[in-house]
């Protein structure tokens, strides 16, 4: 025989039938308690700091390592940027030193120039001036020398005048042979002959000459050259 308490915790477990439409008890749905029980709060212990620490103490020691350590880095960094900067500096003072080294060498350069081109022919000209002297004074003394001194003064001239020559490195163009050779020598006059075969130099009409390995002036020559056959 059931008891009263039994009894209540029969109909108490037992959910009374619902009709069609009608919704479900709390007790129907998964893990929804029942208005009637009791849910017991249980508190979440908070993170206890270290012993003989106090509590907030930790998370600012950690704040205030990392600020050092940013502010180091900080430091590197200044320092690096102000050895970089300087440098630059001192790259840039010598890049202007010889910008300015190289302009002064370039109007130097540019004066040397003008003065050796003014100037270069200044000792030659002095050596012929000597030999212009000696002119003058033949020309004053023609009246009274007679024909044979005077061309016996001209010729000690023209003597003197050709050694200045040869110690300047200049020389007659020589022309071995009678082979016209169209490299020293320049034809201004040509004839036609039936005694050669190749154009030869018939005569020298002005000397050529040459300055060390270079031609100054070709040399002016007639040349005979091998007469053409008559058209038949």
């Amino acid at each position: 025989m059931a008891t009263d308490d039994e009894g209540a915790e029969t109909k108490k477990g037992a959910p009374a039938d619902s009709g069609p439409g009608e919704p479900s008890t709390p007790a129907d749905i998964e893990g929804l308690e029942e208005p009637g029980d009791e849910v017991e709060y249980v508190p979440v212990a908070a993170e206890q700091p270290p012993a003989g620490e106090p509590a907030g103490k930790p998370a600012a020691k950690a704040h205030g390592e990392g600020d050092r350590r940013l502010k180091s880095k900080l430091k590197q960094k200044e320092a690096e940027l102000k050895s970089v900067r300087a440098e630059r500096d001192e790259i840039k003072d010598k890049y202007l030193r010889k910008l300015a080294e190289m302009e002064n060498l370039r109007k130097r350069f540019d004066r040397d120039r003008q003065d050796y081109i003014q100037y270069a022919l200044g000792d030659f000209l002095k050596e012929l001036l000597g030999v212009l002297d000696n002119f003058e004074r033949a020309l004053l003394n023609r009246g009274e020398a007679d024909s044979k001194s005077f061309r016996e003064g001209v010729e000690m001239i023209h003597r003197q005048y050709l050694d200045l020559l040869k110690r300047r490195g200049v020389r007659p163009v020589e022309t071995p042979g009678k082979t016209f050779d169209p490299n020293v020598q320049q034809a201004v006059l040509t004839e036609e002959s039936e005694d050669v075969t190749e154009p030869e130099v018939a005569e020298e009409l002005q000397r050529g000459y040459c300055l060390n390995d270079r031609l100054l002036r070709p040399a002016l020559v007639k040349v005979l050259v091998p007469k053409k056959g008559e058209p038949e």
